[in-house]
This record gives structure tokens, C-alpha cells and sequence, in this order.
């Protein structure tokens, strides 16, 4: 499988697990079973859709549009992110997306980091509250165009991409993992392996940024990695993930979900597919949590793990046509790594 076939896989993954849960943010574990019982495919929002009313089957949301935001800034910088760059790039999107009368804004996080951008705070200051999954959840580019395997100018990268709205240790972290997973997985890395890693350079990226009170991410990662229930059984496994990890924006809750699910995958408990629609039909943070595994699996699995007809649907919905990105993000990849020997 190329480098290529996996890049796509994690970009078009983390596309297509924004989407299945596009109709479902937001909601409670309980109405989504009383709307769709349980997602299994692309779906409408309904009228009465919090944060997306009546996009149809397939549309992306926040968490694509800003990874391929983080993409091309990469792209632009040739593997380096200006701080006050990216903040401005957000407050163009969301100024956009108001202009269009779209709820899905930027979240908590993010939206006060911009305020105390805008009211002359540096992007050191801005990002030390910054505790959610918002970095993480556009965190996938970092991981294509960044090379797991030398870690500190890796997590360099990572903190490039988050500080000016998540300069925390659980923000970071979180984002950092999520990469890591990426990365690994377009460096070949099977999934039990790369999950590995994610887990290891969560741990190292913890130390930067601002110290916050919550469960550690590399902790939590690994607990979740061991929970199982009876019989493989997945609506009793994603009752357990809901009730007791949380579907919450918080990035100790959503992208610790994420990995649990990864690794019912890495253990043949469920293929990619089920695993997304399982993250879709949780309840809470639907989007992100289904987009973050969906690029973790599509690095790991490469491109051919997702239905070929779902992939041309999120295409056809949203005009996406994300191979010259990723193709750009690989060439930086190759770029950095014949940098870094040189040196």
C-alpha cells in the first residue's frame, strides 16, 4: 500500500467520519436512536438539527473545512505555521460560514483564543484555555506532512498548528496523538502499532503548553484501549463509551473515544466502516469523534477501506477534491525528512 493510498485514506476517512456524524452533533445518545436508531449510512439533518438544520446526506462540517484549512497553511509555509496566520484564517472561515447563516461557528475554545487575539493578546496567551477537541479535530494534515519517527521537530509541528487556540497540556496532547497516529500509518505502521505511538507522543507532548487540571490523554488512551464488553457486543460497547469516557467536546473525552473505537478495529472487533458509524451514532460530538477515527483508520488501512459510492457522495455534496493537497502535504513530508538527514 503507497504513502499516497494511506494520506488519502486519512484525509477522505476524516471527511467521511465528519459527515456520517454531521446529522447526529449534538444530540443525545437517546435521540439519536429515536431518529435513525442507528447510523449505517450518509444521512439529512433534520430541521431541528442544532448545529447543521437540513444539510443534506453527505455534507462535511467545521471539522473538515478546518483541516484543510491547516493544510494549505502548511502547504503555504512549506511545513511551518504562523501563529497569528492561522488565527486570522479562522476568523475569515467563520465570517464565511456566518455570511452563509451557518450554526456551525467556531467552537468554545477557538472562539475565545480569536477574541483575545483580536483584543491584542499574543497567540502564547491566547491558547491557555484552549482544552477542547478543536485542535485535534484539524490536527490530521500535521500528520501527513510531519514524520512520527523524529519526535521533537514533530511535536514542534503539532504545537505550531495548535498554540494560538489550544496552548494546553491536554490540548495539545490530544492534537498531538491524533497526528501521531497519521503519521505513523503513512509511515506503514499497521493500526496496533500506530495507536502505540499515539499514545507514546502524547505523553512527550503533555509537557508544553499550560499546565490544566483533567485526566491525562496518554493515560486515558491507554485505559481505553483495554475496555471490552461480553460477546463483542457494539451497542452495549458504545452504551460503555458514552457513559463512562463521555462524547463531550472535551479532548480527555472525544479523542480518548476515538482511540477506543481505533482499537475495536486493530483487534477485528469491527471494520473501519462499522467503527465510524458506531462514533456516529454515539450521541455528543458525533462529527469530530467520527472524523478524528476516520483519519486514524484511513492512515492506518489506506483509501480502499472506505465504500468507494460514499466517498464520491461526500465528493459530489461538498466539491471536495482533496488529492492536490495531500499530494502537496506528502511532497512537504519528503521535503522535511531529506531537510532533517542533510542536518
Amino acid at each position: 500500500m503507497t504513502a499516497q493510498s494511506r494520506a488519502l485514506g486519512a484525509f477522505y476517512g476524516l471527511a467521511l467520519g465528519d459527515a456520517l456524524g454531521m446529522p447526529t452533533q449534538s444530540l443525545s445518545r437517546e435521540q439519536v436512536r429515536a431518529r435513525f436508531g442507528a447510523i449505517t449510512g450518509l444521512e439529512d439533518a433534520g430541521a431541528d438539527q442544532p448545529i447543521a438544520p437540513n444539510m443534506p446526506a453527505g455534507s462535511i462540517t467545521d471539522d473538515t473545512e478546518q483541516a484543510i484549512l491547516v493544510g494549505e497553511l502548511l502547504v503555504e509555509g512549506q511545513g511551518t505555521i504562523e501563529p497569528s496566520v492561522l488565527a486570522r484564517r479562522l476568523i475569515d472561515w467563520e465570517a464565511r460560514m456566518r455570511a452563509k447563516g451557518s450554526q456551525d461557528l467556531l467552537g468554545p475554545s477557538t472562539k475565545r483564543a480569536i477574541d483575545m487575539i483580536l483584543a491584542g493578546h499574543t497567540p502564547e496567551e491566547s491558547g491557555r484555555y484552549g482544552t477542547t477537541n478543536g485542535a485535534a479535530m484539524r490536527i490530521a494534515p500535521v500528520g501527513i506532512a510531519a514524520d512520527v519517527s523524529d519526535p521533537a521537530p514533530f511535536i514542534r509541528a503539532v504545537i505550531q498548528a495548535c498554540q494560538v487556540t489550544h496552548n494546553t497540556s491536554l490540548g495539545i496532547s490530544s492534537a498531538a496523538a491524533v497526528a501521531a497516529v497519521v503519521s505513523a500509518g503513512i509511515n506503514g505502521a499497521d493500526l496496533g502499532a500506530a495507536l502505540n505511538i499515539g499514545s507514546q507522543i502524547a505523553q512527550q507532548a503533555e509537557r508544553h503548553g499550560h499546565w490544566v487540571a483533567g485526566g491525562r490523554i496518554s493515560t486515558r488512551i491507554s485505559w481505553a484501549r483495554t475496555l471490552s464488553v461480553a460477546r463483542g457486543d457494539k451497542a452495549l460497547f458504545a452504551d460503555l463509551l458514552y457513559e463512562l469516557i463521555g462524547t463531550s467536546v472535551a479532548s480527555q473525552e472525544s479523542v480518548v473515544v476515538s482511540f477506543a473505537l481505533a482499537q475495536q478495529v486493530a483487534v477485528g472487533e469491527m471494520n473501519a466502516f462499522e467503527a465510524l458509524c458506531v462514533a456516529a451514532s454515539l450521541g455528543g460530538d458525533t462529527d469530530t469523534i467520527a472524523a478524528i477515527l476516520g483519519a486514524m483508520l484511513g492512515a492506518c488501512l489506506g483509501m480502499q477501506c472506505w465504500p468507494a459510492a460514499m466517498i464520491e457522495q461526500v465528493q459530489r455534496v461538498n466539491g471536495l477534491a482533496l488529492q492536490p493537497l495531500v499530494e502537496g502535504l506528502l511532497s512537504l513530508r519528503q521535503a522535511l525528512q531529506a531537510s532533517a538527514l542533510a542536518h
